[in-house]
């Protein structure tokens, strides 16, 4: 246990410490960000607006700034689920470096299991994970709160502190896989950039899922990433989504949820919380099994 604490320790330091690594693994959330300031969250605001303004008796000014602040939420819950994905990614590029010098080599010559040394690189990538999330939900509240949204409660924040790590297991496990398999820090860049331009489209931050075509919509549905914007954007549009949708009717809001991805239907069956949980978790198993068996596969590899 003190060998896999202090890999994790090391493996945690050498990321922090390369402050172009800390940045370039919240790129995509300062892309998104961007895009919302000046492109898409005016289009989402006039979305909703339009919806409502079609309903009598409502008013339009009250629903403009609690459309607002139901997108900032919106946007937020992006921004969680995708920094699962960057802030892993990030982490193992000290296993590509390792490998790339010697270091790996190196290390492997301690009287420590590869297995062990595996778990080290994966609960430092998932402890980064789960930090710089839990940072970043702080940062988002309190704006969020400083434009008129009502804080969370106790209750909601326990679940989503559940969310965040269970999100970043899943990444940090598939991740690992992806490390195992990428042998040069050339092909690690490269797939960094794919993995960082992808993400976005994949968890439905840029455009809702119900405003694509269905066939990119069921390759959404097929990947984890949506589930994990889905379970955040759930608990994190609740309150908000109560005081701009109260009156509306029932299919209206049921449409609406599921063009933005609040919901989510796979084969005509709602995929609720619990479900997409499940899913997380099963698909951050599969990707930890396989990354284990290529870790077994790469020792004996190198006899």
């Amino acid at each position: 246990m003190n060998a896999l604490g202090e890999l994790v320790k090391r493996n945690i330091k050498i990321y922090l410490r390369d402050k172009g690594a800390v940045f370039f693994s919240l790129l995509s959330m300062v892309i998104v960000i961007a895009l919302m300031l000046f492109f898409l969250g005016d289009m989402n605001v006039d979305a909703i607006t339009g919806v409502l303004s079609g309903i009598p008796g409502r008013d339009s000014a009250l629903d403009e700034k609690n459309a607002v602040v139901y997108v900032l939420q919106w946007t937020s819950a992006g921004i969680l689920a995708i920094n699962a994905v960057t802030v892993t990614l990030a982490v193992y590029s000290a296993m590509i470096k390792d490998r790339a010098q010697g270091i790996l080599n190196s290390i492997y010559t301690a009287p420590v299991s590869r297995l062990v040394i595996a778990a080290g690189y994966i609960m430092a990538a998932w402890i980064c994970s789960v930090i710089i999330c839990i940072l970043t939900l702080i940062i988002a509240e309190i704006y969020c709160i400083t434009q008129g949204a009502a804080a969370y409660t106790a209750m909601e924040h326990l679940t989503l502190l559940c969310y965040i790590g269970v999100n970043s297991f899943t990444y940090a496990a598939l991740m690992y896989l992806v490390a195992c398999l990428a042998k040069t820090e050339g092909a690690w860049s490269g797939l960094g950039t794919i993995i960082g331009t992808l993400v976005g489209f994949l968890g439905g931050i840029y455009l809702p899922i119900g405003s694509l075509a269905d066939g990119i919509a069921m390759v959404m549905k097929c990947l984890p990433t949506i589930y994990g914007a889905k379970i955040f954007r759930n608990i994190m549009t609740k309150g908000t989504e109560e005081l701009l949708f109260g009156d509306v009717p029932e299919a209206l809001l049921s449409e609406y949820r599921l063009v933005m991805g609040v919901d989510l239907e796979f084969a005509g069956v709602n995929v609720g919380d619990v479900a997409s949980v499940i899913i997380l978790v099963v698909c951050g198993a599969v990707f930890l099994l396989a990354g284990v068996l290529v870790t077994k596969y790469m020792r004996k590899s190198d006899r």
